[in-house]
């Protein structure tokens, strides 16, 4: 696929529609119920660069406790500070690469996904500016990089594979090297479940 992907007109209320789902819905990865989940937020940051949208995504430094040195959008845990889980991912993303809350454009928020470390992730959509003043904080993020959403919609550039975790099997998103960088597991999944809002 070598066409640009444009964002449709309506992405805000299609992000709209999936809050009408309930929750039970959702998948779960591990066999615990949503409320036992630590919630959290990423934002998904939509960015127009080389004529055409693009996601970014941090890759996390090497030997945190949580997805240490894994591919990952800007985000993390609720905190009792935040209004909500649109606030959370804002907050997150300001901390982790500077980006202002006040300079986001938030569309919506996508379907919770359980992640098997526990935490609960709500994908939260925006646009921001670009070019832009990232700012890594470099106790959590090693790089910043962008991804054409066209790229990430060609299935030639994604698989899947099974893993096994205390002892139970798992299928796994994954995307060819971009840049070097290897997108997987549940950020790959988020990206494929909003790239299926796009077509």
């Amino acid at each position: 696929m070598t066409n640009t992907l444009s964002l449709p007109d309506n992405l805000a209320q299609r992000l709209a529609d999936l809050q009408s789902i309930p929750k039970g819905e959702f998948e779960l990865e591990k066999g615990v119920s949503f409320e036992e989940y630590k919630p959290a937020a990423v934002l998904l940051p939509l960015l127009f660069r080389e004529n055409e949208w693009h996601l970014l995504y941090t890759r996390r430094v090497d030997g945190l406790m949580n997805h240490g040195g894994q591919v990952s959008f800007p985000g993390g845990g609720w905190e009792l500070g935040d209004e909500d889980l649109t606030a959370t991912a804002l907050r997150e993303a300001w901390e982790e690469v500077g980006i202002h809350p006040q300079d986001v454009q938030v569309l919506g928020a996508m379907q919770p996904i359980g992640l098997i470390t526990g935490f609960v992730v709500t994908p939260v959509v925006g646009k921001i500016p670009w070019p832009y003043p990232i700012q890594i904080f470099d106790g959590e993020v090693a790089r910043v990089f962008t991804v054409p959403l066209s790229w990430l919609a060609d299935p030639s550039n994604y698989y899947y594979s099974t893993i096994t975790f205390e002892g139970k099997p798992y299928e796994v998103s994954y995307y060819k090297l971009y840049d070097g960088e290897k997108i997987w597991g549940a950020t790959a999944k988020i990206t494929q479940d909003f790239i299926s809002l796009l077509i």
